[in-house]
């Protein structure tokens, strides 16, 4: 089961930066240590669970990088053109079977091992061929148009480390090497509630003070994206009691708890109270727009997170707060998100001190440079800013001011999770 030091938090006190929640997270939270062994084809999205050290050299033989004709660099033409006897033919899969004799050539395709003695390889467009003979030019350096054994990973080397939230091309790398099953951490079982009385699920009959719960359906998404067991707990409603029974219920059979709404101050926000009478609870004044109200806390050493209501607040937090307290317990190693610079095409103003996430769609300028348009409304509560944008413009916390032509931060939302 996953653990979280109960010594990290203390009410009160200045708001916390976004960088020091997400090293707090990172330093208190204590990985599982389960492992399962799943099939390659099943790896994309899993954490490594030990490092891949190359079992063989990529690639693993010496091989033409283009179609075209195999010399030895000791023939090869100084001055004028020079013919050579074509005396073979390698396709890719087919073995050499005997070393080029000098003044020779063979003729080679692309991924075919080189014969012995061979060294460079003449692009078949460079060339003529006449009957047997190939004319070559001369001015071709040794080695050209040739992978060596091991050029692109030495044998031993460590391809694939621990930790690894593995992609589609960490998976190629593990096929090259011949790898059919991985060892990789087991999948983080989230437990996922919305709070409020004022939500009911879809499907469910609607009163017409009611809600449809959105928020529950798009974090566990984004949980499932990376790489979670979700398990989809409803909704708890506005009494703390049967709120503190049902949080206490699932902490022993999940590695976190998540819930969004009720965690600001008000009269009914009942999951402070609801979370304090089964563990302990430590409210994070997160110095972000949107989504300050942030909790955190423990039940039964089970982390527990509560973000806010408002579905772009808990879309931000959920980056911010949740992402890492999942790649932490899955012992996955930190993917900080690194902004890409866009030109601004709005001007906005904001407190210094805080970091502030615009929503804002990109497109190419005359000049050719992305510019970063602002989504027209900024509600919190408005998911069609989430639907219709293309990310999030990031504003530190020293910036007060962004003016039309400024340079800014963009995150895709795909780059998000």
């Amino acid at each position: 089961m996953a653990q979280l030091s109960d010594d990290c938090f203390a009410f009160g006190g200045p708001m916390m930066s976004v960088d020091e929640a997400v090293g707090l997270i990172a330093t208190r939270v204590t990985a599982i240590a389960d492992l399962e062994t799943i099939a390659l084809a099943e790896a994309d999205g899993r954490i490594l669970a030990n490092d891949i050290l190359a079992p063989l050299p990529l690639p693993p033989f010496t091989n033409s990088a283009v179609d075209g004709y195999a010399v030895a660099s000791r023939d090869l033409p100084k001055d004028a053109e020079q013919a050579f006897t074509i005396s073979g033919r390698l396709q890719a899969g087919a073995a050499a079977n005997a070393p080029i004799s000098p003044g020779h050539a063979v003729r080679i395709f692309t991924g075919a091992p080189m014969p012995d003695g061979a060294d460079t390889v003449f692009m078949q467009e460079d060339v003529r061929v006449d009957g047997d003979k190939v004319v070559v030019p001369a001015g071709l350096k040794p080695g050209a148009n040739v992978r060596p054994a091991g050029e692109d990973i030495p044998l031993g080397h460590a391809a694939l480390q621990r930790g690894k939230r593995l992609r589609p091309q960490d998976v190629a790398l593990a096929a090259a090497f011949g790898l059919v099953r991985l060892d990789v951490i087991r999948r983080i079982r989230v437990a996922v509630f919305s709070t409020g009385d004022e939500l009911v699920s879809p499907g469910e009959r609607r009163a017409a003070p009611q809600l449809f719960d959105s928020n529950r359906f798009m974090l566990m998404a984004m949980l499932r994206r990376l790489g979670c067991d979700v398990s989809d707990l409803g909704i708890l409603r506005d009494e703390p009691a049967s709120l503190a029974r049902a949080l206490k219920d699932v902490a022993g059979n999940h590695d976190l708890i998540l819930t969004t709404g009720g965690v600001s101050t008000g009269e009914e926000d009942h999951v402070k109270a609801g979370v304090e009478s089964v563990g302990r609870l430590v409210l994070w004044r997160m110095a972000i727009k949107p989504g300050r109200p942030v909790a955190m806390g423990i039940i039964g050493g089970t982390p527990f997170i509560g973000l806010p209501g408002n579905p772009v607040a808990s879309f931000v937090t959920f980056v911010h707060v949740v992402r890492p307290t999942i790649l932490a317990l899955s012992g996955g190693a930190p993917e900080p998100l690194v902004p890409m610079p866009v030109r601004a095409e709005f001007t906005y103003k904001k407190k210094i001190g805080r970091r502030e996430y615009v929503r804002v769609n990109l497109r190419k300028a005359p000049d050719g440079m992305l510019e970063a348009i602002k989504f027209p409304r900024e509600g919190a509560g408005l998911l069609s800013s989430l639907v219709d944008t293309d990310g999030l413009v990031e504003l530190g916390e020293q910036i007060a001011r962004v003016e039309p032509g400024q340079s800014v931060g963009f995150l895709s939302y795909a780059s998000l999770i």
